[in-house]
């Protein structure tokens, strides 16, 4: 038997003016999610443990059989794991977006969704500015 897990995660989304006050899913053309839902068993499990933060980091570990509250560390040490980056024991990594700000406001959560080409040149340049041996700056994807 096969197994195929849709994890709807961020898909509620906000109703849009321009879509008549439908969310973009509520509007989306859904033909393949239809025929799963029709075929398949559907159900809804707890993916967040009490008092942790609901994140998806946090719901994908726990659909995947890792208990969150024994294995959680945050974000950064998934990715680091992803991009192969190696690890030791002490070793903290922290997750990082680039962004833009003016003055002291935050305007966009991913300085306006920069390539992955364009943020290597600047990660390039943080490593130069403020990295050591001790002290790295790896570029993601996205």
């Amino acid at each position: 038997m096969k197994y195929i897990i849709l994890v709807a995660d961020g898909m509620a989304d906000y109703p849009i003016k321009e879509l008549q006050d439908q969310t973009p899913l509520e509007a989306a053309r859904t033909p393949n999610m239809d025929f799963l839902a029709r075929h398949g068993r559907m159900g809804r499990i707890k993916t967040i443990p009490d008092n942790m933060t609901p994140a998806s980091d946090v719901a994908n570990m726990s659909i995947l059989g890792y208990n969150p509250k024994e294995y959680y560390s945050g974000r950064g040490p998934l990715e680091a794991a992803n991009m192969g980056i190696e690890m030791e024991p002490d070793d903290v990594a922290f997750r990082c977006n680039l962004i833009t700000v003016s003055g002291d406001t935050l305007v966009d959560y991913s300085a306006g969704h920069i390539t992955s080409k364009e943020s290597k040149g600047l990660i390039k340049f943080f490593n130069e500015q403020l990295g050591s041996d001790k002290f790295r700056f790896y570029p993601g994807i996205s």
